[in-house]
Order: C-alpha cells, then sequence, then structure tokens
C-alpha cells in the first residue's frame, strides 16, 4: 500500500509540474517517421519522447537533453538516449519474423524557435548503440523536425 501510495503522489506530482512548464509537440521526417514530444525540465534541460515508424517496424525514443549554446532563438542541444522497437523481417531462407531491438545512445541537436509564431525547427542526429538481440553502432538517424510550441 505505501508503494502504491508513493507512485500515486509521483504521478501527481510530476502532473502538475508538467502542466507549468513548456512543451513541444510535432514530428521528425528522416529514416521513418516519428512523432515528437518535448517536455522542459529546469531552466536549460529537456526531455524529449519520439513514437516512430518505418516500413515494417515501429518504435519508441527517450531522450534527456542539455542545451548546450542557446544564442538568441538558436539552441545546441545534447544528451542521452534509450530506445526500444519491433518490426517484421525476411531471414536468409524466406521465413518471415518480428524482431525486437533496444539500445543506448546520443541525441545531438540544432533547433531554432521563432518569435513571431510558436514554432521549432530543428534538425538532430541520433547516432545509437544496439544491445539487443545483438550489439551494433548505427550511424542512421539524422532527422528534420516541426514542432508546435505550446
Amino acid at each position: 500500500m505505501k508503494k502504491f501510495l508513493l507512485i500515486a503522489v509521483a504521478v501527481l506530482g510530476f502532473s502538475f509540474a508538467a502542466i507549468a512548464q513548456p512543451r513541444a509537440i510535432g514530428i521528425r521526417a528522416g529514416y521513418g517517421a516519428e512523432v515528437s514530444y518535448q517536455h522542459t525540465l529546469g531552466a536549460a534541460n529537456f526531455a524529449e519522447i519520439d513514437l516512430g515508424w518505418s516500413v515494417g517496424s515501429f518504435n519508441a525514443g527517450l531522450a534527456y537533453d542539455f542545451q548546450v549554446c542557446p544564442v538568441g532563438p538558436f539552441n545546441f542541444y545534447a544528451g542521452p538516449q534509450a530506445y526500444i522497437g519491433f518490426g517484421g523481417y525476411s531471414d536468409a531462407e524466406g521465413q518471415n519474423s518480428t524482431k525486437l531491438w533496444a539500445g543506448i545512445g546520443a541525441q545531438l541537436g540544432l533547433e531554432y524557435c521563432f518569435e513571431e509564431i510558436p514554432l521549432q525547427l530543428s534538425l538532430d542526429w541520433k547516432p545509437s548503440f544496439n544491445l539487443v538481440p545483438a550489439t551494433g553502432f548505427g550511424w542512421q538517424g539524422l532527422a528534420l523536425g516541426i514542432r508546435y510550441l505550446f
């Protein structure tokens, strides 16, 4: 019961904090497409949640980004990320099956926030290191984003 109350209080606390913070929602387009949500955490950090799809696959990622160098409406950011995904594939014998993958990586990007309208443009790169089903480095992940600020 104590754990339930602690979790309920934490969820309510995060919910009230979320209402008071600036947010952005939009899309990222690169190798696939993603719905992207950013939430400011403090003065210079933000969390980003991405839900994406590509041909026959789906993925979800969470990044914690630090604003490295804000200059006027421009902002350079970087931070760690974690992701998970699944999708269909064909093996060497032509057998179709579903594959699950997960890993960690980084997010490096530059964003521009318009002052006259609530719009943000971003260009970022997410190099990754797969942990499941096998280890390996991925260089893909360059994407252009457009988000509505609210």
